[in-house]
């Protein structure tokens, strides 16, 4: 049984249908691509799953539960994470601050413990810490040393991590990852592909939907391709049958592109 699957999910927005009828599903432990021209609706379609933007039609249904609308943070408790396009770092906090607001939906402490409990509370940030440290872990053993540092202080890739770290903190089932090599030099697109599949490793009964335009990545990491163009999905498959697929090509990889 998919532990996702949206049907015939559409959004409008002024008469303009930036996602239509697209069914989708992701069993546990599965990786799916996503990939599209610019505007093509793929960010959109996350946006809808996980609650950010409400389905005009169809139905989002979350381990059996249709979640179409309920609301992000209701939504992330249910088990769906996720990164951004655009950093979502607080930079004036530290790389361990960061990734400790990841764990703010699971802390059983209240405001009456804060004011009469410090010590139930001071153990469970204690706890926090150590599992922020141990997220980090996953990716570089420097991240752990430099915990202290302020995010804005910190490489960039190291800022895609952190994100990462922090969508991991809330324990999810679904990690959604959009275009978390953006910016990245070949080099650290590689390392990147490397850190999915550590967390891969560590997590693996995670399920991954992951948007890219670096057909680098779509070729290593994922192990079905969803192809998005205005709105609609127009393929789904391997990465052999997507980057040979006509429609695919047309809309997206170019008549040239590489097999």
């Amino acid at each position: 049984m998919p532990i996702l699957q949206t049907e015939k999910i559409s959004v409008n927005f002024g008469g303009l249908w930036a996602v239509r009828g697209v069914d989708f599903a992701i069993e546990p432990q599965e990786v799916i691509g996503l990939i599209g021209p610019n505007g093509s609706g793929k960010t959109t379609f996350l946006n809808i799953i996980s609650g950010i933007y409400r389905a005009t039609e169809g139905r989002v249904i979350l381990n059996g539960e249709d979640v179409t609308r309920k609301k992000p943070f209701e939504i992330f408790r249910r088990g769906i994470a996720r990164t951004y396009q655009a950093s979502r770092l607080c930079w004036d906090l530290s790389v361990a601050d960061n990734i400790l607001t990841g764990l703010i939906s699971s802390q059983k402490a209240n405001l009456f413990d804060t004011v009469f409990r410090p010590v139930k509370v001071n153990e469970e940030i204690y706890q926090g810490l150590e599992e922020a440290m141990e997220l980090l872990s996953y990716f570089n053993s420097d991240l752990v040393k430099h915990r202290y540092l302020l995010a804005k202080n910190i490489p960039h890739i190291d800022r895609r991590r952190i994100e990462i770290c922090r969508a991991l903190a809330g324990h999810p089932k679904i990690l959604l990852l959009d275009e978390v090599t953006a910016g990245l030099n070949d080099e650290e697109t590689m390392t990147m592909i490397g850190d999915i599949d550590r967390i891969r490793e560590r997590l693996p009964d995670i399920a991954i939907i992951i948007i890219e335009h670096d057909m680098q990545v779509m070729r290593e990491v994922p192990q079905r391709i969803v192809v998005f163009n205005v709105g609609e999905k127009i393929a789904e498959g391997s990465y052999q049958q997507i980057i040979s697929d006509r429609a695919v090509i047309d809309a997206y990889l170019g008549k040239e592109a590489a097999v």
